[in-house]
């Protein structure tokens, strides 16, 4: 029978980076519809300033977030994998309701489960850069440029805009979507403690096997310098 064993899973730059970046997610949302006119809360012009100094500060996050992925070899945890991706799309849609078992158990080398891998990899890849692109053509388009406006040589804005937009709702279902799977951990608080402390309950059975894959690394090393 296995036991739960705190381990130390999230670093401090991993807390910080996951806080901030849903800090400004929200506040690039809020900002974002409000310059859509969906409401009115800051004023136009204060919307569009907070926007953009949101955006720059997400920029900063992102160029500081890779250089940390890289330098301490967390890139791994998005590598996709098709092992046991069914069983986690079954739990999610049916077995979670059930109170079934979950079919994949996190590590300190695997803290995400297949679905997460390959949401969370095409967040990184595809949507946020699309976000940032789109973003950065908005911000530029016309601009000072000594005496006079500069204009991008863009002929059709209204595309990026829908694009940005698009962008905009799958984040925001992300998000969503993602505050309601933090309460499916150990407990309904256990996965938001986790991301607060550092610290998680995890099964005791997975730190020897984690161990074990460790050791062997080693060993291989050491054989093939």
């Amino acid at each position: 029978m296995s036991t739960n064993k705190k381990v130390y899973v999230y670093k401090g730059f991993e807390r910080f980076w996951h806080w901030n970046q849903a800090l400004l997610i929200f506040v690039l949302a809020f900002t974002g519809f409000e310059i859509h006119s969906s409401y009115d809360f800051f004023g136009f012009e204060t919307a569009v300033k907070i926007h953009n100094y949101a955006a720059w500060g997400f920029i900063i996050l992102i160029v500081f977030a890779i250089f940390w992925h890289f330098t301490t070899g967390e890139w791994k945890q998005y590598i996709p994998t098709t092992k046991n991706l069914k069983a986690q799309a079954e739990f999610y849609l049916f077995g979670i309701f059930r109170n079934a078992p979950h079919p994949t158990k996190k590590t300190l080398i695997s803290k995400l489960n297949p679905l997460q891998r390959l949401v969370y990899l095409g967040l990184k890849v595809l949507f946020i850069p699309i976000m940032v692109v789109s973003g950065l053509l908005f911000m530029f388009y016309r601009y000072p440029q000594g005496d006079s406006i500069a204009i991008i040589n863009i002929d059709n804005l209204e595309i990026i805009a829908l694009v940005h937009t698009a962008g905009a709702f799958v984040l925001l279902a992300f998000v969503l979507v993602h505050l309601y799977l933090i309460t499916t951990g150990h407990t309904i608080t256990s996965n938001l403690k986790a991301m607060i402390t550092g610290w998680e309950e995890l099964e005791e059975e997975d730190q020897k096997d984690q161990d074990k894959t460790v050791g062997k690394q080693v060993n291989e090393h050491d054989e093939n310098p």
